[in-house]
């Protein structure tokens, strides 16, 4: 079970031991292959709804990682998904299960863009594939406006996941 502080999260210390965490639930081995694969689409939808100059810039990158490695999108998100979940947990626990979690991570979207950015800011620094590390870069700029605009669909498929 990941620790968790009850009095950061609001989690009732009689209730900490029996608390099952976000990731602890989406991470289980039956569903984790199905929910990276709707990751993988998230992220597919979301590049394929850019548009303008930016749009293509994004496109542009998401095509030239691809052809690097066809299944990049697959790998790095079943590699960072434990990151993720656990960037997740504390917004899951606020959130309590009740309604949208994809609406409630929208409203706060910066907050929530921050802890995911942190993630992919990591492994892109740590990367040594120098295409990649130029592909994050191009995009990092708008990285954030574009999670706060992908978290209505992040949320809900970690939600499908987490019931």
């Amino acid at each position: 079970m990941v620790a968790l502080d009850p009095n950061a999260t609001g989690i009732h210390p009689a209730d900490k031991d029996s608390f099952v965490t976000l990731s602890e639930t989406v991470l289980d081995p039956a569903r984790r292959p199905h929910l990276v694969a709707d990751l993988v689409g998230v992220v597919d939808a979301e590049v394929k709804d850019k548009k303008g100059l930016g749009g293509m810039a994004i496109k542009g990158a998401y095509a030239a990682v691809r052809k690097v490695s066809p299944t990049i999108a697959e790998t790095a998100t079943d590699r960072m998904l434990p990151d993720f979940a656990v960037a997740l947990d504390p917004f899951w626990v606020d959130f309590g299960g009740a309604g949208d979690f994809g609406a409630y991570l929208a409203g706060r979207g910066d907050e929530v863009a921050d802890a995911l950015l942190a993630v992919t800011d990591r492994r892109a620094a740590a990367t040594d594939r120098a295409p990649l590390q130029k592909a994050y870069g191009s995009v990092r700029g708008k990285a954030h406006e574009n999670v706060k605009a992908a978290l209505p669909r992040l949320g809900a498929t970690f939600q499908r996941y987490a019931g």
